[in-house]
């Protein structure tokens, strides 16, 4: 029979592979510097390949190590998915699911989803992490996360996608700002050119970028944004234009300024609402549940012609 890695090498490697660092990395997996070492050998060996390059200063990772890495990700994460698979048969919608979600998304469809849920399921806990699209997906392959609420497109190749709902971007200007006027409004060249963004890692930072179908826009003023709210606060300052999602518009985020929200003239752009999660995760029946009751709890979104 040829050589199967086992689970506990593939741990050690990822975890040198994190720290960097021989002594911090079998810390980490609670074993002797000498166990780790043992068992990375023995992983080379069998492989046939280098997966490390070290000296007395530095430990690195080589390019078929860097392969190797993200395919022992993978498997990790199966089979600690196999695991709660067993220990949750017969027991569904009774589980801890770790769900994260953007920031673009989680203060406008959190409040009302996350009720609906414990309604439906009451011995069903959900804990929540907010961060970037990439950083989101890094801890679901990494088994930090079950499912991830996130905006297309993206890359989400490999993993379980449920497509939700379309969300359509809407122009957000100052009230008497040119770019409002007339019954449609467009995005032509010159107004793309006064567009605020979001900094770098932020998908509506892309998305925005997609839907004036440049990727060369110069930021407006030399300015980014950390957050929809500071881009708000830009644009009322008169620094700028902005796209912004349409749930967000249909919240309270633009109430009490200055702010007109205007629909764009079709066909609009527009990013899609998903849940992701591992191909090979135990939570089924909870992917399907939260899928379905954000579905139902935005599918008469209210669109609105325009907004203040």
């Amino acid at each position: 029979m040829s050589y199967l890695p086992s689970l506990r090498q593939l741990g050690y490697f990822m975890a040198l592979a994190k720290e960097l660092n021989f002594t911090r990395a079998a810390e980490a997996c609670f074993v002797g510097q000498s166990t780790l070492s043992a068992g990375l050998k023995e992983l080379e060996e069998g492989l046939g390949i280098r997966l490390v390059e070290r000296d007395r200063q530095s430990v690195s990772i080589t390019p078929a190590g860097l392969e190797v890495l993200e395919r022992a990700k993978a498997i990790l994460a199966a089979s600690q998915d196999l695991v709660e698979y067993a220990g949750a048969s017969g027991k569904p919608m009774t589980s801890t699911i770790r769900l994260g979600v953007i920031p673009t998304i989680a203060p406008f469809l959190l409040p009302s989803v996350l009720p609906e849920i414990r309604h439906r399921f009451p011995d069903l806990k959900i804990t929540l992490r907010e961060d970037l699209t990439g950083n989101l997906l890094s801890r679901l392959a990494e088994h930090k996360l079950d499912f991830a609420l996130i905006a297309l497109p993206y890359d989400v190749k490999g993993l379980l996608v449920e497509e939700l709902f379309d969300d359509y971007f809407w122009l957000v200007a100052k009230d008497g700002d040119p770019a409002l006027k007339g019954k449609e409004v467009t995005l032509p060249a010159k107004m793309a050119e006064r567009l605020l963004l979001l900094e770098e890692g932020h998908c509506l930072r892309e998305h925005s970028l997609q839907a004036c179908k440049r990727a060369d826009i110069s930021k407006a003023e030399g300015l980014e944004a950390t957050s929809l709210l500071t881009l708000l606060q830009m644009v009322e300052s008169g620094l700028g234009i902005a796209l912004l999602p349409g749930m967000a518009v249909n919240s309270s985020l633009l109430s009490n300024s200055e702010l007109v929200a205007k629909e764009l003239a079709a066909p609009a752009p527009k990013r899609v609402i998903a849940l992701v999660a591992r191909s090979s995760t135990a939570h089924l029946e909870e992917f399907a549940a939260l899928s379905a009751c954000i579905r139902e709890q935005f599918k008469i979104a209210p669109k609105q012609k325009n907004i203040r």
